[in-house]
């Protein structure tokens, strides 16, 4: 069956790099996880996770699909032929040259952030929410990928489908506490209208990207909160007293050896 996905023509325009981010559909799995849900974390029946995961390396043409238990901080790994992709590892961001493995961050509202050098053949994959994004996340992606063998301004970036500025209320508490850890420049990606404030989470990763010296940023404008038949999201989910809820994901894999 052909998957539903969403690329990135930044990334769709490098060689050797093979990347998606997955929709809600085009799984089995059932009932508040329906219907691919990629999270082995969720309380999903594992066969599920499993063939849904079966599925995604179909499609990305790779052999093991690798994710982490993501715990919203800034630990990120070097991946290598070693790993299963049964690891129980708790990090949020993962590089690797290895051709035969594709890296996989679950997200439900939170942004799937993949990076690739496809001249040095270096690959990433971030998973952004405001806590790992204002902790420096995708920094420490950026200088692991440095560290085996990418350069900064050859590092092409993809932010995909997360909640959008609109759709990201919060409260003055949130914003205060933001712009006290990170300074006032983040005031420009908070929106207040009224008595209303709202955030723009890809907003503010793009920015920091930026300031990583990465000039290639591809930032999706799929809003997972309002877009409920395509998308997961933790937000929607808890506004409606749900508890459980899936996640999908963004993934990125080398191509040839």
């Amino acid at each position: 069956m052909n998957l539903p996905t969403v690329q990135s023509a930044s990334l769709a325009a490098l060689p050797n790099i093979a990347h998606l981010f997955t929709t809600r559909n085009g799984g089995i799995s059932q009932n508040e996880y329906a219907s691919l849900n990629c999270s082995r974390f969720s309380g999903d029946l594992p066969f599920r996770v499993h063939e849904n995961h079966g599925r995604i390396i179909k499609a990305m043409g790779s052999q093991r699909l690798i994710s982490l238990k993501q715990v919203h901080g800034k630990m990120v790994f070097a991946v290598d032929r070693t790993w299963t992709g049964r690891e129980k590892v708790e990090g949020d961001g993962m590089v690797t040259t290895d051709p035969g493995v594709a890296l996989a961050v679950m997200v439900a509202d939170c942004a799937p952030v993949l990076f690739a050098d496809s001249r040095n053949r270096v690959i990433g994959a971030a998973h952004a929410g405001w806590r790992g994004a204002l902790s420096g996340i995708t920094d420490n992606v950026i200088e692991e990928m440095c560290a085996q063998g990418a350069e900064r301004g050859l590092i092409t970036a993809a932010i995909g489908p997360a909640i959008q500025q609109a759709s990201y209320e919060v409260g003055q508490e949130f914003m205060t506490r933001f712009v006290a850890s990170d300074g006032c420049r983040c005031r420009q990606f908070f929106h207040v209208e009224e008595e209303s404030i709202y955030f723009d989470l890809p907003g503010y990763i793009a920015g920091r990207l930026a300031e990583q010296g990465i000039s290639h940023i591809d930032c999706l404008p799929h809003d997972t909160y309002s877009m409920e038949q395509e998308f997961f999201s933790y937000r929607r989910n808890c506004k409606r007293g749900e508890i459980n809820y899936g996640r999908q994901t963004g993934t990125i894999s080398l191509i040839g050896g």
